[in-house]
């Protein structure tokens, strides 16, 4: 299945929503609003490594800010930049914004910028649960340790699933940090 290659960087969930609605299969890093945790710093930094990242914010005072922060930190990411008047909520009380956004003027925003890939989405359920990394009593400890040690933050299982593939660990990366957990096992489960 060809997708997006980069992972894009957008501010919240309807962002998301409103580029997998216009888009199809597409990964994102939400920055959750203007609060950028050093967390999410760092997956966007792991990102740009892997697969590389389009900044895609809203075009207003926080979108321009969360901008400039994370050029700052991955200076090499593209940029995808919606003008204004395409970001215009259809509420006059809401705020501008990339889900208020026309399909045709997101497209026209990241038409030049991305590049196609064939990804798969190389781990499944079967093998979070051959790991212990679910359905075990351990499960929750093993993620977060694991999530840590391969910089994926913290996640439930779904989530924690979706970020392996987005970030395409490699399975010897992944049976690397789960050894770890396994060896330190002093982790407590209760």
């Amino acid at each position: 299945m060809m997708k997006i290659k980069e992972i894009i960087v957008v501010e919240g969930k309807s962002d998301t929503n409103r580029l997998k609605d216009c888009l199809g299969e597409v990964d994102t890093i939400e920055t959750r609003g203007s609060a950028l945790s050093d967390e999410t710093i760092e997956r966007i930094k792991a990102a740009q490594q892997k697969r590389g990242v389009i900044i895609f914010t809203d075009p207003d005072f926080n979108g321009n800010r969360l901008r400039t922060i994370i050029s700052k930190v991955v200076p090499d990411a593209k940029q995808a930049f919606l003008p204004r008047n395409k970001a215009v909520p259809k509420k006059s009380d809401g705020s501008l914004g990339i889900e208020h956004a026309k399909d045709e003027d997101i497209k026209k925003a990241l038409a030049s910028i991305y590049t196609m890939s064939d990804l798969t989405d190389d781990y499944s359920t079967n093998d979070m649960i051959d790991l212990g990394l679910i359905g075990d009593v351990s499960s929750q400890k093993r993620r977060e340790f694991v999530g840590d040690d391969l910089k994926l933050g913290y996640t439930n299982a779904k989530q924690f699933l979706n970020r392996l593939n987005m970030q395409q660990v490699s399975p010897q990366k992944l049976l690397a940090a789960v050894e770890k957990f396994d060896k330190g096992s002093t982790h407590d489960t209760k």
